[in-house]
């Protein structure tokens, strides 16, 4: 990886990519610290902490790199863009007009992005008037008059709405995926705060010794629970497909050898976001309510019994993030038409018979390819449930949700380089 970063310096329109993404994501950051006008952080940062990072808020502070703690204007960061472009995804699948649009050509794909950029703004205004009326219920808004609340609400608005054109130019102009990168830098961002949580955790400890033997255990996990994720991230299952000689006119094509890779870790931490908003509900909308959590009533048995540090949280979820594995991967792989579109192009998969047969085969090895994914997601996402339970650190909250994100977009973007500069050296070749 450090090879390739340093090879990509000397290409200079490689290099001109890196800068410009590197300064994009500086203006990222930079603007990460404008405050939303009339908001009281410091209740907000108490509200944040007497949840214990155990609701959807935490979460969405986590990815915009803990601008919703500070209530500045990317507080509700990348998240509406994500949420439109994932509903924007199973509507095409639903909508058959729709799904024309998206295997039509760069017109058709355009009408897509612009129809996913009119969700993305009005998810954001619904979402920051939920945000608004949270802050007010627990007294984090100075002023509630009329123009505060519009100010507000279109102050989160703008915020989102500038992250979607930051992550569109880093995208068109820069290196990879721009809104990928953007969650990638919100969460190395807390990196050193995390960092100084451990060191404050050894120094305030009692007995050194165990907390530095603590402190090894959660850097030793995190090294090879990082290794298991970059070979998975890695695999793929490719299954042989043979193409037949066949006659064009009067030329005629030899036969060729070519495979249909299946990813393991396809559906990527898509399952992982949606598991965890269903289970971190509840727990939103005690928050929300301000259901007293003292008193004996079923709904706080049931918070009781949901909370993260329960064995029965953490199965639920497991199970969650296996269904929406396969959900995902049934979305994203269509076997019935992959067979169709190889019958038609005379290719075959040896030793089964094009058609029903194919698409069973296909169908088969998706489903136990997807079964391998989902459990490597579970556990990723499971393992510091369990590890926090045996080392508790208070503000050490970086999970398997934020490994698997900076892992993969850090892999996506070595290999957009490594494609950008073959492209690059095979110029010269090819002129």
């Amino acid at each position: 990886m450090f090879e390739v970063a340093k090879n990509a310096w000397k290409f200079p329109e490689v290099k001109k990519k890196v800068w410009c993404t590197i300064v994009l994501l500086v203006i990222f950051r930079f603007c990460s610290y404008i405050p939303v006008p009339l908001v009281d952080t410091g209740i907000l940062k108490s509200f944040l902490s007497l949840g214990q990072g155990n609701t959807v808020f935490s979460l969405m502070d986590l990815f915009s790199g803990g601008a919703f703690s500070n209530a500045t204007i990317f507080a509700m960061g990348i998240s509406p863009y994500i949420n439109a472009s994932i509903i924007v995804q199973l509507l095409s699948v639903a909508i058959p007009a729709l799904e024309r649009l998206q295997k039509d050509s760069i017109n058709g794909r355009k009408k897509i992005f612009q129809l996913q950029r009119f969700v993305t703004i009005l998810l954001a205004f619904i979402q920051g008037i939920g945000i608004y009326y949270l802050l007010k219920t627990y007294g984090i808004v100075v002023k509630t008059e009329f123009l505060n609340i519009v100010t507000i609400v279109i102050s989160f608005c703008a915020g989102t709405a500038f992250l979607m054109w930051l992550g569109e130019r880093i995208t068109e102009k820069g290196i990879g995926n721009g809104v990928s990168l953007i969650i990638f830098s919100g969460i190395v961002s807390r990196m050193p705060s995390m960092a100084g949580v451990l060191y404050n955790f050894v120094k305030d400890s009692k007995n050194k010794a165990i907390a530095i033997t603590n402190v090894n255990l959660i850097l030793l996990a995190s090294i090879l629970v990082t290794t298991f994720v970059v070979l998975m991230n890695e695999a793929e299952r490719r299954i042989l497909v043979k193409y037949a000689k066949r006659i064009v006119g009067r030329k005629m094509y030899e036969g060729q050898n070519a495979h249909i890779p299946i990813k393991i870790s396809s559906a990527g931490v898509t399952p992982i976001i949606f598991a965890m908003s269903i289970m971190l509900f509840p727990s939103t909308i005690s928050q929300l309510f301000g259901v007293n959590l003292k008193k004996e009533s079923f709904w706080c048995k049931l918070l009781k019994v949901l909370s993260p540090n329960s064995w029965f949280y953490g199965i639920v979820y497991f199970f969650l993030i296996v269904f929406f594995t396969y959900f995902y991967a049934s979305i994203q792989f269509n076997p019935i038409e992959i067979s169709n579109n190889m019958k038609k192009s005379g290719g075959f998969i040896p030793g089964i018979r094009p058609g029903h047969s194919t698409s069973d085969y296909i169908s088969k090895v998706l489903s136990k390819i997807t079964l391998i994914g989902a459990t490597f997601l579970g556990f990723i996402a499971v393992l510091p449930i369990f590890l926090n339970k045996k080392i508790s650190i208070n503000g050490f909250n970086v999970g398997g949700t934020s490994l698997l994100i900076v892992v993969g977009v850090a892999l996506e973007t070595v290999r957009y380089l490594e494609s950008q500069m073959i492209i690059k050296t095979h110029k010269g070749f090819l002129e």
